[in-house]
Protein backbone atom coordinates (compact mmCIF):
# COMPACT_ATOMS: atom_id res chain seq x y z
CA UNK A 1 0.00 0.00 0.00
CA UNK A 2 1.04 3.58 -0.52
CA UNK A 3 -0.45 6.88 0.65
CA UNK A 4 -3.09 8.33 -1.66
CA UNK A 5 -2.58 11.55 -3.54
CA UNK A 6 -5.28 13.97 -4.70
CA UNK A 7 -4.65 12.81 -8.28
CA UNK A 8 -5.85 9.28 -7.32
CA UNK A 9 -9.46 10.40 -6.95
CA UNK A 10 -10.58 9.60 -10.51
CA UNK A 11 -9.11 6.08 -10.53
CA UNK A 12 -10.84 5.36 -7.22
CA UNK A 13 -14.13 6.90 -8.40
CA UNK A 14 -14.08 4.72 -11.53
CA UNK A 15 -13.28 1.57 -9.53
CA UNK A 16 -16.08 2.41 -7.09
CA UNK A 17 -18.55 2.61 -9.97
CA UNK A 18 -17.47 -0.78 -11.31
CA UNK A 19 -17.39 -2.56 -7.94
CA UNK A 20 -20.63 -1.16 -6.56
CA UNK A 21 -22.70 -1.35 -9.74
CA UNK A 22 -24.15 -4.87 -9.25
CA UNK A 23 -25.31 -4.17 -5.69
CA UNK A 24 -26.64 -0.71 -6.50
CA UNK A 25 -28.53 -2.04 -9.53
CA UNK A 26 -29.98 -4.87 -7.44
CA UNK A 27 -31.19 -2.26 -4.93
CA UNK A 28 -32.53 0.03 -7.68
CA UNK A 29 -30.05 2.75 -6.69
CA UNK A 30 -27.45 2.85 -9.47
CA UNK A 31 -26.82 6.29 -10.93
CA UNK A 32 -23.76 6.49 -13.19
CA UNK A 33 -22.90 10.07 -12.19
CA UNK A 34 -23.85 9.92 -8.51
CA UNK A 35 -21.78 6.79 -7.74
CA UNK A 36 -18.63 8.60 -8.86
CA UNK A 37 -19.53 12.01 -7.43
CA UNK A 38 -20.13 10.65 -3.93
CA UNK A 39 -16.54 9.40 -3.90
CA UNK A 40 -15.21 12.72 -5.20
CA UNK A 41 -17.19 14.64 -2.58
CA UNK A 42 -15.95 12.49 0.32
CA UNK A 43 -12.38 11.78 -0.81
CA UNK A 44 -9.81 12.31 1.94
CA UNK A 45 -6.37 11.51 0.55
CA UNK A 46 -4.79 12.06 3.97
CA UNK A 47 -6.67 9.03 5.35
CA UNK A 48 -6.64 6.90 2.19
CA UNK A 49 -4.19 4.23 1.07
CA UNK A 50 -3.82 2.96 -2.46
CA UNK A 51 -3.58 -0.81 -2.82
CA UNK A 52 -0.92 -1.84 -5.33
CA UNK A 53 -0.55 -5.35 -6.76
CA UNK A 54 2.15 -6.33 -9.24
CA UNK A 55 3.08 -2.65 -9.48
CA UNK A 56 -0.35 -1.44 -10.60
CA UNK A 57 -3.39 0.20 -9.01
CA UNK A 58 -5.51 -2.50 -7.41
CA UNK A 59 -7.81 -0.56 -5.11
CA UNK A 60 -8.15 1.74 -2.14
CA UNK A 61 -9.06 1.85 1.52
CA UNK A 62 -9.81 4.81 3.78
CA UNK A 63 -9.61 4.82 7.57
CA UNK A 64 -11.11 8.14 8.62
CA UNK A 65 -10.95 9.22 12.27
CA UNK A 66 -14.25 10.01 13.98
CA UNK A 67 -15.19 10.97 17.51
CA UNK A 68 -15.68 7.37 18.60
CA UNK A 69 -12.89 5.65 16.66
CA UNK A 70 -12.63 5.31 12.88
CA UNK A 71 -14.77 4.76 9.79
CA UNK A 72 -13.56 2.24 7.24
CA UNK A 73 -14.59 3.67 3.88
CA UNK A 74 -13.89 3.40 0.17
CA UNK A 75 -12.52 -0.11 0.38
CA UNK A 76 -12.52 -1.27 -3.23
CA UNK A 77 -10.53 -3.95 -5.00
CA UNK A 78 -10.28 -4.53 -8.72
CA UNK A 79 -12.75 -7.36 -9.48
CA UNK A 80 -10.04 -9.61 -10.97
CA UNK A 81 -8.24 -9.56 -7.59
CA UNK A 82 -11.27 -10.23 -5.40
CA UNK A 83 -11.56 -13.59 -3.67
CA UNK A 84 -7.81 -14.19 -3.60
CA UNK A 85 -7.02 -13.07 -0.04
CA UNK A 86 -5.86 -9.56 -0.88
CA UNK A 87 -8.86 -7.94 0.84
CA UNK A 88 -8.21 -9.95 4.00
CA UNK A 89 -4.53 -8.98 3.94
CA UNK A 90 -5.43 -5.30 3.58
CA UNK A 91 -7.99 -5.51 6.40
CA UNK A 92 -5.50 -7.25 8.71
CA UNK A 93 -2.99 -4.50 8.04
CA UNK A 94 -5.45 -1.66 8.60
CA UNK A 95 -7.07 -3.23 11.66
CA UNK A 96 -3.78 -4.07 13.36
CA UNK A 97 -3.35 -0.34 13.95
CA UNK A 98 -6.81 0.12 15.43
CA UNK A 99 -6.29 -2.96 17.62
CA UNK A 100 -3.07 -1.43 18.94
CA UNK A 101 -4.72 1.92 19.63
CA UNK A 102 -7.84 0.29 21.09
CA UNK A 103 -10.17 2.07 18.64
CA UNK A 104 -13.60 1.01 17.43
CA UNK A 105 -14.06 0.78 13.66
CA UNK A 106 -17.38 1.34 11.91
CA UNK A 107 -18.41 0.86 8.30
CA UNK A 108 -21.48 0.49 6.20
CA UNK A 109 -22.05 -2.04 3.46
CA UNK A 110 -24.95 -2.35 1.05
CA UNK A 111 -27.57 -4.94 1.99
CA UNK A 112 -26.93 -8.22 0.23
CA UNK A 113 -23.33 -7.33 -0.66
CA UNK A 114 -20.91 -10.27 -0.58
CA UNK A 115 -18.40 -7.90 1.09
CA UNK A 116 -20.35 -8.29 4.32
CA UNK A 117 -18.96 -11.83 4.75
CA UNK A 118 -15.41 -10.46 4.52
CA UNK A 119 -16.14 -7.92 7.23
CA UNK A 120 -17.78 -10.50 9.47
CA UNK A 121 -14.72 -12.77 9.16
CA UNK A 122 -12.67 -9.87 10.49
CA UNK A 123 -14.82 -9.29 13.56
CA UNK A 124 -17.41 -6.77 12.38
CA UNK A 125 -20.93 -7.21 13.70
CA UNK A 126 -24.20 -5.57 12.68
CA UNK A 127 -24.98 -2.47 14.69
CA UNK A 128 -28.06 -1.26 12.74
CA UNK A 129 -29.52 -1.54 9.26
CA UNK A 130 -32.06 0.05 7.01
CA UNK A 131 -33.51 -0.79 3.60
CA UNK A 132 -30.23 -0.01 1.82
CA UNK A 133 -27.32 -0.12 4.27
CA UNK A 134 -25.99 -2.40 6.99
CA UNK A 135 -23.96 -0.49 9.59
CA UNK A 136 -21.28 -2.59 11.25
CA UNK A 137 -18.98 -2.19 14.24
CA UNK A 138 -15.70 -3.85 15.14
CA UNK A 139 -14.20 -3.77 18.60
CA UNK A 140 -10.41 -3.96 18.97
CA UNK A 141 -9.10 -7.52 18.57
CA UNK A 142 -12.49 -8.86 17.46
CA UNK A 143 -11.12 -11.07 14.69
CA UNK A 144 -8.73 -12.73 17.15
CA UNK A 145 -11.71 -13.57 19.36
CA UNK A 146 -13.47 -15.00 16.30
CA UNK A 147 -10.43 -17.14 15.48
CA UNK A 148 -10.37 -18.51 19.01
CA UNK A 149 -14.02 -19.61 18.83
CA UNK A 150 -14.10 -20.78 15.20
CA UNK A 151 -14.58 -24.51 14.71
CA UNK A 152 -11.81 -25.77 12.44
CA UNK A 153 -13.05 -29.39 12.29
Amino acid sequence: MRPARPADVEAIAELRAVVMRPDLERLGRYDEHRVRQRLRDGFSPEYTSIIVSAGTFAGSVTLRPSGSGHWLEHFYLTPALQGRGLGSAVLRSVLSGTDTSGDLVRLNVLRGSPARRLYERHGFTVETQDAIDVFMLRRPGADRRNDATRNYA
